[in-house]
């Protein structure tokens, strides 16, 4: 083999070599750098909330943090009262305390933003909805934050519901009514 050719052969496989010793796998997450990502996904504004769906979205981009994403959504409540969608308002509610409660910072405060994200949430939800029936989804998300500030969990009696399903005919009523 010529000289030139060996040459070549030997510097490219150095050269790969190098590139192989120094390409490690994603270094390691610390406590730290994990509690700042846990924090800044349990703010209450839209963008901390984009930011947590997106990474929900794509988990394995974020296998490195060993977060737990479980989650019973609103666990003994209804997940979609009387037809307002609070699944993934429920199930960030969820993530937060699992992953404060498994790093051993589930403080008071922890626990007042994180129900405070949940309850912008909910409201963030109901904006979704006809400005007529937006009232009885108010309700229910104020509802739905007062059991997780009180309890931590949210369970909601049928008798609110019933008041709440009252309120959501009553708005359809005059809704019709308009028309």
């Amino acid at each position: 083999m010529p000289r030139r050719l060996t040459t070549l052969l030997a510097a490219g496989a150095l050269a790969l070599l190098t590139l192989l010793g120094t390409a490690s796998p994603a270094a390691a997450v610390t406590s730290s750098e994990k509690l700042a990502v846990l924090s800044s996904w349990t703010q209450t504004s839209s963008t901390s909330y984009n930011n947590w769906n997106a990474a929900r979205l794509n988990k394995a981009a974020w296998s490195a943090y060993a977060f737990d994403w479980s989650t019973d959504y609103c666990s003994s409540s209804p997940d979609n009262p009387l037809g307002f969608n609070f699944n993934l308002s429920c199930y960030r509610h969820d993530f937060g305390y699992r992953n404060h409660k498994a790093m051993g910072v589930f403080t008071s405060s922890a626990k007042a933003r994180i129900d405070d994200a949940f309850y912008a949430d909910l409201k963030r939800v109901c904006a979704t909805y006809n400005s007529l029936v937006q009232p009885a989804c108010y309700s229910l998300a104020w509802t739905y934050y007062q059991a997780v500030k009180a309890f931590g969990s949210v369970v909601i009696s049928q008798s609110e519901l019933d008041r709440v399903a009252r309120m959501k005919a009553d708005a359809e009523r005059r809704a019709t009514a308009q028309r």
